[in-house]
């Protein structure tokens, strides 16, 4: 049964953190190893809808998501509910050991919603950079090539084949080398920095990214090429439009394995169920994790049969992987997302979103560019001369914070806030926080 349901409305008690949230901070310091960070040191009892409450009766506007997982909202009475019974039954028997058949329903369901009508397998696993891992197995396995490319402003994951696979140093990389080999990085279509404008950056960019391909690595040695159809980490980044369809058709002429990483943008979250097919890109490879299971730790990766099938016996799993609890919560979420329509739901968010900050563009010159699909959205805050203005946004975030909204920063260049609103969040509480984040502009 799931707890009382959270008032969906946002509370200010105590200064942000307060005071039992600065206690537990001081408990934790002395426990957790500094290495890992937390965007706000509030500490939480429950969550529900567009909520999220802490210990000292605060109750904050969450524009986090916990960065995109509890897209179906926190303890979705469906998710806990399966989940529950899941655990009633028996917590873990390994896959590999004694297989069960929510491991298959949750590899049939994402077979069939994934884009593509080819045969398809799936593999289950525990994090996001332990599916784009596996990817790289899989097609290494299936071309018997070793190279591959990945983009400017990646973010991938915090294993060692994912942290040489992304492309920011500080914090995910720094002092933590020497990484995998065979990985070469290419530009990416921002188009909101490209030297001769938006308009020239999708054809240009794949021109170049193409030439690179063949002249530096040679497309006979390419296993794959891995992208976030939007990318997260780096600055909520859509590739300029035709970019994306260009770099797939040169895969496919040239047998490379085109994978998409759908992590972050995958279940709804961009308004599709895969952010992949706003430009009809079929991927050979999907990666996904988040949202798959409204906040259970589970990913996937889901792809051409034959690709899928190529790696031998035994090659690909995990103690873990696929554990009967989260594919529990993951056939609930699924569930929850096509009956609650919440595709359709990631698209108001987001009309009313850029609607909003548009004109908030219009009265506050630091921002710089309003992108994002669905509910990925994200402002870049520049200069006058378009520098990043990594002050700025800390200044917004801080107000942002201390008034009961919970907001992330992203980035390359430290200066983008990304907003990734559960998709059951009312419009009330849209607004609600879009008035917060005008005021700490109109504070700058």
């Amino acid at each position: 049964m799931a707890v009382t349901e959270v008032a969906q409305s946002r509370r200010v008690v105590t200064e942000i953190p307060g005071p039992k949230s600065r206690e537990l901070q001081e408990r934790r310091v002395a426990a957790v190893a500094k290495g890992v960070g937390s965007v706000l040191p509030v500490y939480v009892t429950r969550a529900g809808g567009g909520i999220v409450e802490d210990v000292d009766g605060n109750a904050l506007i969450d524009f986090g998501s916990g960065i995109a997982v509890t897209n179906v909202g926190n303890a979705d009475p469906r998710v806990v509910e399966r989940s529950a019974e899941q655990l009633g039954r028996f917590t873990h028997t390994c896959f590999m050991v004694n297989p069960y058949e929510a491991y298959v329903d949750v590899c049939e369901a994402l077979n069939r919603i994934t884009p593509g009508d080819h045969e398809k397998r799936s593999i289950l696993l525990n994090s996001g950079a332990e599916a784009v891992e596996n990817a790289v197995k899989i097609a290494r396995s299936a071309t018997g090539r070793q190279a591959v490319v990945v983009f400017d402003h990646a973010y991938h994951g915090r294993t060692n084949l994912t942290m040489g696979l992304t492309a920011k140093n500080m914090p995910y990389k720094q002092g933590f080398g020497p990484f995998a080999g065979e990985i070469h990085r290419m530009p990416m279509a921002y188009a909101y920095r490209w030297p001769t404008g938006p308009e020239n950056c999708g054809p240009e960019a794949a021109a170049m990214v193409i030439d690179q391909i063949t002249k530096q690595i040679g497309a006979d040695n390419v296993a794959a090429v891995v992208i976030e159809p939007i990318q997260g980490e780096g600055g909520f980044i859509e590739p300029a439009p035709g970019f994306l369809p260009a770099v797939v058709e040169f895969c496919r002429a040239n047998g490379i394995v085109f994978v998409a990483d759908e992590v972050q943008t995958g279940f709804a979250r961009t308004g599709q169920m895969f952010a992949c097919e706003h430009e009809g890109i079929v991927p050979d490879l999907i990666t996904t994790a988040k949202g798959i299971a409204g906040g259970l730790p589970l990913a996937a990766v889901t792809g051409r049969a034959e690709l899928m099938d190529a790696v031998h016996g035994g090659g690909l799993g995990g103690t873990y992987g696929g554990n009967p609890t989260a594919c529990a919560a993951a056939l609930a979420s699924l569930e929850a997302i096509e009956s609650d329509d919440l595709v359709g739901r990631a698209r108001e968010i987001g009309d009313l979103m850029l609607g909003r900050l548009r004109k908030l563009a219009e009265e506050h010159p630091v921002i710089g560019d309003v992108r994002g699909r669905g509910a990925m959205i994200a402002i870049e805050l520049v200069k006058e001369d378009k520098t990043p203005d990594a002050e700025a946004l800390g200044k917004v975030l801080s107000y942002c914070h201390s008034q009961g909204l919970i907001l992330l920063s992203a980035g390359t260049y430290g200066n983008v806030i990304r907003m990734l609103p559960p998709l059951v969040i009312g419009d009330d509480l849209l607004n609600e926080g879009l008035d917060i984040l005008a005021e700490a502009f109109a504070r700058l």
